[in-house]
């Protein structure tokens, strides 16, 4: 029987991989293009970037993959430039103007109170030209066929929202929020509060809960690096590393092999908890293995029940 070439087989790695996306290509080239490259089938990602954005990707990659849902869930920090004088139909610099196209200098806005008016829960209305199914089609489908898609607000959160310098007809920002808010749909709205059309001109995605764009390797690295190098690598974190935004408890052997059945768990948190919460349970050899739910708390600062949320050992 013939011997199996080993430079043929994927490496094995379960983590995740912080990527900085560069302009001008989707998330779902950048995870294409990892998955070509280390011959692991099992990549995807914890949140889109449209093609004009930058910044930070985390993929997930092997068991990690299973995380992705509540990756997709954490906070995002974005910092980026409003062009005001025209919008344009996707709310972005790659959209159509929608109107002749008129720089106009916004340096006597005080801009203070409007981010306000755009900070804390809003009902915000995705734009046009975005993913959102209606009817079990995306919206931009329908917005290239010039057909308008019946769409509905989304309750979203804006932790933060500053304008950290106005030059001209420009005004750079930085953005704290939720998953799913449109940062385009905020810089179209600012124009419209500022009696002034404006636009997306670019975005940097910078922070996904604990993770940093700075700690992530850039693009067009990912091509001229082996992949195993790539997965020793800083920018790569393992199972037994990620840095979750979350408690991170202790758990023993046999406790992790009923969490891995689906049942749950008896234990005493070291730190007060609440119902509903989350947690990172690590087992004796430090191995994040299970994302569990505190399903009831049987006493206040004593022991709780706690279900699987997410199971990544196995």
């Amino acid at each position: 029987m013939r011997d199996r070439d080993p430079r043929s087989e994927a490496p094995r790695a379960d983590g995740v991989l912080l990527v900085d996306k560069k302009p001008g290509i989707t998330s779902h080239d950048v995870v294409e293009a990892f998955r070509r490259r280390s011959r692991i089938k099992k990549v995807g990602h914890t949140g889109t970037l449209d093609p004009l954005a930058t910044g930070l990707l985390v993929l997930c990659v092997g068991k990690a993959t299973r995380l992705q849902a509540y990756l997709m869930g954490m906070e995002k920090t974005y910092e980026g430039t409003i062009q005001f004088g025209w919008a344009t139909d996707s709310y972005d610099a790659a959209g159509t103007p929608a109107g002749e196209p008129n720089p106009v200098d916004v340096t006597h806005i005080d801009f203070a109170p409007l981010v306000a008016r755009f900070t804390g829960e809003l009902d915000q209305m995705p734009p046009q030209f975005s993913a959102k199914k209606v009817n079990g089609v995306r919206a931009y489908e329908l917005a290239r066929k010039g057909e308008v898609a019946n769409l509905t607000p989304k309750r979203v959160t804006v932790y933060e929202f500053e304008i950290t310098k106005v030059e001209g007809s420009t005004a750079q920002f930085r953005v704290r929020s939720s998953a799913g808010t449109y940062v385009r749909s905020l810089a179209h709205d600012l124009g419209a509060a500022a009696g002034v059309p404006a636009h997306l001109k670019d975005l940097r995605r910078t922070v996904i809960g604990n993770f940093n764009v700075a700690d992530a390797i850039h693009f067009d690295r990912i091509d001229d690096t082996p992949p195993e190098q790539i997965l020793k690598a800083p920018q790569f974190q393992s199972l037994s590393e990620i840095d979750l935004p979350l408690a991170k408890l202790r758990i023993d052997w046999s406790q992790q092999g009923k969490l891995m059945r689906g049942q749950g768990v008896i234990m005493t948190p070291a730190v007060p908890v609440k119902q509903g919460e989350l947690l990172a349970l690590g087992n004796p050899d430090d191995q994040l293995v299970v994302i569990g739910e505190v399903a009831n708390v049987l006493r206040e600062g004593g022991p709780c029940e706690v279900r699987p949320k997410v199971v990544l050992a196995g």
